[in-house]
């Protein structure tokens, strides 16, 4: 559907910009009157990553007049191999500050405010506030949902992306026009079903993909132009190079959005979601070890076996030594229990430890009291036992 603009154009354009700009000016739909309502809107990319780094410096480019940025992380060299805002010189550095850099090297016409710190239900109202439209780049589940009830609470629009291995998904959620990310998905998956970028992998021009996708639905909505993806589901496919989209209703019972909305105001959103299900918090209680009592329990000689959780290709990354792989999804689908050694004591673990406590709780539900599993995973086990070794 079409859509009015949502903001009022500037008053002018200064011969500079209008040099800037010119390319954008010559397009009919677009036009100076298109451009000044570029250059007097106000922007926020929540998350400076994967999908924020081509959506920040396309916006920049376009001629946004303000960005503002909520990131709260510092550089990674992991991060580099997608998050094409940041370089090597930015490793340890304010992802934040890293971005609006080099924002402002491409436009220094638009001005950037950045907000360093975590999103989160007491201070999301406040930092929203003075924008127009938001700009979704996260890759949790927590904070999409923080951000969509705090955008229908507010009454903005907001262009939403997610990414995953080779798929691509973005939309327009604007509960006055249409539905909201609950509308789509009312209810966060169970705990762990659904792995994030860091435990899947990410191709890293995919980010750019649905990164620009983002910029352009945004465009279309500030400057009123064209048929924005409101209502509509965009299903990017990178390995096939194909698009589809599929029709989004809005949903007359829904939570936030609803004719009777139960939800009226913000949440805890990390209890909503959830990091672990109750299962696993339980069954991690009084049976999480850390990798050095790992260490000294291998040292020792003690009667264990180690079980790596985590897929094959990331057990080819970095392992712990003497670990046997059987991913997640044997022990859920029942498929691992059956070669389990009867005589030893089960130590599981994963990346972090999240998936390793949704298999142990599988574990003592199947009698095996005595499992354990590893606190911070691999990553913990290199950080404090071989340092030498690659992380992820």
């Amino acid at each position: 559907m079409s859509l009015p603009p949502l903001v009022e154009p500037a008053a002018e354009l200064t011969v500079d910009e209008v040099r800037r700009y010119s390319r954008h000016l010559i397009i009919p739909d677009v036009g100076m009157d298109g451009q000044k309502r570029l250059k007097n809107a106000k922007v926020l990319c929540v998350g400076a990553g994967g999908l924020g780094s081509p959506a920040l410096m396309y916006l920049a480019a376009a001629g946004v007049g303000t960005l503002g940025i909520v990131e709260f992380d510092e550089v990674d060299e992991s991060n580099l191999q997608r998050q094409i805002i940041h370089s090597q010189s930015d490793i340890g550095r304010s992802k934040a500050e890293s971005a609006k850099e080099t924002v402002l090297g491409i436009n220094p016409y638009t001005t950037v405010n950045i907000h360093e710190e975590r999103l989160d239900s007491s201070n999301v109202m406040d930092i929203f506030a003075p924008y127009d439209l938001i700009l979704d780049g996260t890759d949790n589940f927590a904070t999409r949902y923080l951000v969509n009830d705090a955008c229908v609470l507010l009454n903005k629009p907001y262009v939403w992306g997610s990414i995953y291995r080779f798929d691509g998904q973005a939309s327009v959620f604007w509960s006055e026009h249409g539905p909201c990310y609950r509308c789509l998905y009312p209810e966060p998956p169970p705990p762990g079903m659904v792995p994030s970028c860091a435990e899947g992998g990410v191709l890293g021009v995919l980010c750019a993909s649905v990164g620009s996708i983002q910029v352009n639905e945004a465009i279309k909505v500030l400057a009123g132009i064209g048929e924005p993806l409101v209502g509509r589901l965009m299903i990017y496919d990178a390995l096939e190079m194909s698009y589809r989209q599929v029709k989004v209703r809005k949903d007359p019972d829904c939570a936030v959005c609803g004719e009777n909305a139960t939800v009226t105001e913000l949440i805890d959103y990390e209890a909503f979601c959830g990091v672990v299900s109750d299962e696993a918090q339980e069954a991690a209680a009084g049976s999480t070890i850390t990798p050095k009592q790992l260490k000294e329990w291998m040292d020792d000689g003690e009667s264990i076996e180690v079980i790596d959780v985590r897929e094959p290709n990331e057990y080819e990354i970095v392992s712990i030594p003497g670990a046997k792989l059987v991913p997640k999804n044997d022990f859920l689908m029942g498929n691992a229990l059956q070669d389990l050694p009867q005589d030893k004591k089960i130590v599981l673990h994963c990346k972090t430890g999240v998936r390793s406590a949704e298999v142990l709780a599988v574990l003592k539900d199947a009698g095996f009291s005595d499992a354990v599993h590893v606190g911070g995973g691999v990553i913990g086990w290199v950080n404090q036992i071989e340092p030498d070794k690659p992380v992820y």
